[in-house]
């Protein structure tokens, strides 16, 4: 063997662990410093906690709030969609009849599809200016939006 290129053994190197168990070893730094040993390791132990050093768990618990929020203002904006306090006016009917529902005191939908509970078809139908072809058109709108027209089955 050559001499002066193999480095300082240690027989007696200790090792101490984060959670402060210590043990020896042979080794070629007299100290030895860990963050996890068979005393604390969760495989060993049986606990069922994470071990973290990059902040891996941080990151991936900030991405599920982020989808979980993203998730939540999905769920507001469809609820919004199907309110019956949208206006007549943002179903994108032809102004001209959105004017004739306002002014028979039909401002939201809510107030249609009251009108709709009460009579059919045929109580939208008895607002002058209304006829079959705008009828049609608004339940379009309506399903598009997702409302349940009142009288009608979802297979309609």
């Amino acid at each position: 063997m050559r001499e002066k290129i193999h480095p300082t053994w240690y027989p007696e190197a200790l090792v101490i662990c984060a959670c402060g168990n210590t043990w020896t070893v042979g080794a070629t730094v007299p100290e030895i410093r860990t963050d996890v040993c068979s005393a604390c390791h969760p495989f060993y132990t049986g606990e069922q906690r994470i071990v973290d050093t990059e902040g891996q768990v941080d990151r991936f618990v900030k991405r599920l709030l982020e989808r979980d929020r993203k998730l939540a203002e999905v769920e507001a904006r469809a609820q919004r969609a199907t309110s019956p306090e949208v206006p007549i006016a943002e179903l994108g009917l032809e102004k001209r009849y959105t004017n004739i529902l306002i002014e028979n005191g039909i401002e939201v939908v809510g107030d249609l599809l009251a009108r709709w509970q009460e009579g059919g078809d045929e109580a939208i139908l008895a607002i002058p200016g209304i006829g079959r072809k705008v009828l049609a058109d608004t339940k379009k709108l309506l399903r598009a939006r997702g409302y349940q027209i009142p009288g009608e089955t979802a297979a309609e």
